[in-house]
């Protein structure tokens, strides 16, 4: 996808209008709302992710963009396991920005370690499993088994180069 497009996707998502934002935020709230006030969670607030954003915000952000993806694609997803496995895709629970042996290949490694927390941390199903798991395609080989997983791996991307591009 070029630049150009990406940020038009951006632009559009920022148009929507606020009662089908604050619509989308409420399902966010009631398929997450366990996972928004985990200590988990919390403690993503305080690492950050691409520019000035938290690596909470940043899920957030997926998850919403993940929504707004199906609906203007008209795709038709499992609504709940797309915005849980969007709001833990990235549930690494660590600083990676901080030097470390543990986290020196972030990109290809995070993937795992958010799945690992997330399955310790919550109930799982294979959607959910499958969206943290194969959010980094292609920096991970194996590419996303279900629509929900291929809709948060590009919201993933759109929202990385928003913040990234955007935020500093």
């Amino acid at each position: 996808m070029l630049l150009w497009q990406l940020t038009d996707i951006i632009e559009r998502m920022k148009n929507i209008k606020i009662k089908e934002r604050n619509i989308i935020f409420r399902m966010i709230r009631h398929y997450g709302s366990d996972i928004l006030v985990s200590d988990g969670m919390q403690k993503e607030k305080k690492f950050m992710q691409h520019g000035r954003i938290s690596v909470y915000g940043h899920s957030v952000r997926v998850a919403y963009m993940a929504v707004v993806l199906a609906e203007k694609l008209n795709i038709d997803v499992n609504e709940r396991a797309m915005i849980r496995g969007a709001l833990l895709h990235d549930y690494f629970l660590y600083d990676w920005h901080v030097p470390s042996r543990t986290h020196v290949l972030h990109g290809f490694t995070h993937a795992e370690c958010a799945l690992k927390n997330a399955e310790r941390d919550f109930q799982l199903g294979d959607v959910e499993e499958d969206v943290i798991a194969r959010h980094m395609f292609p920096l991970n080989l194996t590419p996303p088994k279900y629509r929900e997983s291929v809709l948060v791996c590009l919201a993933d991307k759109i929202c990385a180069a928003d913040e990234t591009v955007r935020c500093r």
